[in-house]
């Protein structure tokens, strides 16, 4: 193997734990990455040689032989996510087909493959510990579902295809952020009767900073949901309503061929490695095992919730006319979130706007760092680290022992240059070692309700849960004791690793945890006894139509990935939109195009795709088991202790479904997700 030392100028090869992303630029991607990938290559070649293979010199070697390639990749997507320019744009669009290439190439190279059946022959692989059996055995099937078998012709077509599909996917998701960040619409005032002062304040600050007058409305969620939610114009809401269903669609940002052919790609790669379709291939290694299984999941929670969703809707339906004059249209789309407010406020006596100023983002940080200090024995302290925006925070955290076992970026609020949503992502994983342990290092990223003027950051109760959320996805990544970097953390199956996630959410309507991190922005007071009953009674208002939206993006995701013939003649993009109406409360137009701006799952060469069925899959899990904790104490130590041990810290080094029976005992109760949402 190469001794080459790496040339330091450039910040990318040479990382250190505290990644220096206040000297990282555009211009250092592509020649780190090219060096990397000769380094890789060396590495890749050497270890394919070797003349004796044991598990430290072969399977450890070979577990971490991308680790350095892999987090450049993951800092430069990264920032083109959070701080895009064209610069940053380009860099990515370089880098794609170089990195595609070579994973594909590296799934694909024979003499690694055949080391890698020899090895599994020997003793010593039969004689393996449980987690290096695992490795090898996912090593193997993952090289299988690479295409190593192939012939010679066939892998060829296989690496054109993966490039293909990187670069196609970047291109989906480049159309999508810079066709939300070119939206813009002024108004005056008095067209936001209705809307919460906050969202006045920061739309007019908004447009001040940018030398406009009136208001600055975008379709960023901070926005664009309380412009749905409480604008009296309805003009307006319809114009914010079909200004987000042009995203995907405009001319030049046109994603609707590139939707057809991201499936075609992928059905093609299917077929080519012996699978019937995409989600056959995606899920054999998950908890669903076929795209038939997670349709049939789908399906039955659609036909348990479907009399629900009908009552509900006839609901909203006869409030609304009994609230509108007689010839008042028919509710549409931009309707829906308006009048169901109206007719949540009313009949639970709740706006969710009074919630907010007992939830500033400081206080909920911090009350989340002190219970699950409570619950899983972690101290999470802020630190210092160079970050890519002056927004960005930075924490460590410590075991009871006081061992430093992760640190994490905070990314929080909205900017044109980056993209929409929540995420967690992994910068580093570290682990267990001879003398103690390697920390790990992670990040978490959110389009939150941003400070304003002197008003902190109020965040919605849903923008709590995502905090939380995300959170949980940190802790599955910072708390990980697995040896083996590929089996740590979050890399584990797709429906399971919504679990660590979705529980914590749980928290955030306990009246206990709320105590930690509900309070007044200005007087410090705790949340009053009335309102969060009212919370408490609201919580599952109109639960049915939130179910079947979830089940509406699983069903359209699996039925592209199944059911769909991509080489006919039928239109993906009205197949997506018959199927989302099935599940729609309110008609949807003949141009609705929602599957084209679907990042979740064409935005990468996987993603989600033929895996959104995850959500629900998981919150049956994060409902069951969390009942454990209701049972024995939200802040148990004990069964905190419990789920960390059995689940939090065991990543992926045994089967998802044992890991869950050791922690509940049994096998997850199918109902538990529909009780909790108040629909059995």
């Amino acid at each position: 193997m190469s001794n080459n030392p790496v040339p330091s100028e450039n910040p990318l090869l040479n990382l250190g734990f505290k990644i220096p992303f206040d000297r990282i630029r555009p211009e250092h991607a592509e020649p780190a990455v090219d060096t990397l990938l000769a380094l890789t290559q060396e590495k890749l070649d050497a270890l394919a040689g070797a003349p004796a293979r044991n598990f430290e010199n072969f399977m450890a070697d070979l577990d971490t032989l991308t680790e350095q390639l892999s987090t450049v990749g993951t800092i430069v997507h990264h920032l083109d996510s959070v701080m895009s320019s064209d610069e940053w744009k380009a860099a990515v669009e370089a880098i794609i087909p170089k990195t595609s290439e070579f994973y594909t190439k590296l799934s694909l190279h024979p003499g690694l493959w055949q080391a890698l059946k020899a090895y599994s022959e020997t003793d010593e692989a039969r004689g393996l510990d449980p987690v290096q059996a695992r490795l090898l055995k996912l090593t193997i099937d993952e090289f299988r579902r690479g295409g190593a078998d192939l012939p010679e012709d066939r892998k060829a077509r296989l690496l054109e295809l993966n490039t293909r599909l990187a670069q196609v996917t970047n291109t989906f998701a480049k159309n999508v952020l810079d066709a939300t960040a070119a939206y813009e619409l002024l108004v005056p005032e008095e067209r936001l009767a209705g809307v919460p002062q906050r969202v006045k304040d920061a739309t007019r600050r908004d447009a001040e900073g940018r030398g406009q007058e009136g208001h600055r409305l975008t379709l960023h969620q901070p926005v664009l949901q309380p412009i749905l939610t409480y604008a009296d114009d309805r003009e307006l809401r319809r114009e914010l309503w079909e200004a987000q269903q042009q995203v995907g669609r405009q001319e030049g940002r046109d994603n609707r061929p590139l939707v057809r052919e991201i499936l075609q790609l992928r059905r093609e790669k299917a077929q080519l490695l012996g699978f019937r379709n995409f989600a056959d291939l995606v899920l054999e290694e998950r908890m669903a095992g076929s795209g038939d299984r997670a349709l049939a999941f789908e399906r039955d929670l659609d036909a348990k919730t479907r009399p629900a969703f009908e009552r509900e809707n006839a609901e909203l339906d006869a409030y609304y006319r009994g609230k509108a004059s007689a010839d008042a249209p028919a509710l549409e789309a931009w309707d829906g979130a308006y009048w169901a407010e109206k007719q949540r406020q009313e009949k639970y006596d709740f706006d969710e706007e009074a919630l907010r100023p007992y939830f500033p983002m400081p206080k909920v940080l911090s009350g989340l760092f002190e219970l699950v200090g409570r619950v899983f024995g972690i101290t999470v302290t802020e630190a210092q680290a160079p970050g890519w925006h002056p927004e960005v925070q930075y924490y460590d955290i410590h075991d009871e022992a006081g061992t430093h076992i992760a640190s994490f970026y905070t990314d929080w609020y909205p900017r044109d240059t980056k993209r929409g949503g929540a995420w967690m992502n992994a910068f580093i994983t570290g682990g267990p070692k001879e003398d103690g342990v390697d920390p790990h290092l992670g990040l978490m990223c959110g389009n939150m309700t941003p400070p304003s003027g002197d008003t902190p950051s109020l965040l919605s109760v849903r923008e709590v849960e995502t905090v939380f959320h995300e959170f949980g996805h940190l802790l599955h990544h910072a708390m990980s004791r697995v040896p083996v970097k590929s089996l740590a953390g979050t890399n584990v199956p797709w429906d399971f690793v919504e679990l660590p996630s979705q529980i914590m959410e749980n928290w955030v309507t306990e009246r206990e945890a709320l105590d930690l991190f509900a309070a007044h922005y200005e007087t410090g007071e705790k949340l009053p006894q009335d309102l969060y009953e009212r919370l408490i009674a609201a919580q599952n208002y109109r639960a049915a139509n939130m179910a079947m939206r979830q089940y509406s993006f699983g069903t359209a995701d699996l039925s592209l990935h199944v059911e769909y013939d991509p080489a006919g003649d039928e239109d993906p993009v009205v197949l997506a939109r018959d199927i989302m109406r099935q599940f729609n409360p309110f008609p949807l137009p003949d141009d609705y195009a929602m599957v084209a701006q679907f990042g979740h799952l064409f935005s990468s060469p996987v993603g989600y795709g033929a895996g959104y069925y995850s959500y629900k899959w998981a919150e049956v899990l994060d409902a069951d088991a969390f009942s454990r904790f209701k049972q024995e104490g939200i802040f148990n130590r004990e069964t905190g202790r419990d789920y960390v041990d059995k689940i939090l810290s065991r990543g992926n080094s045994d089967d998802p479904a044992q890991l869950y029976r050791d922690f509940m005992g049994r096998d997850p109760d199918a109902d538990a997700l529909l009780r909790r949402s108040g629909l059995k």
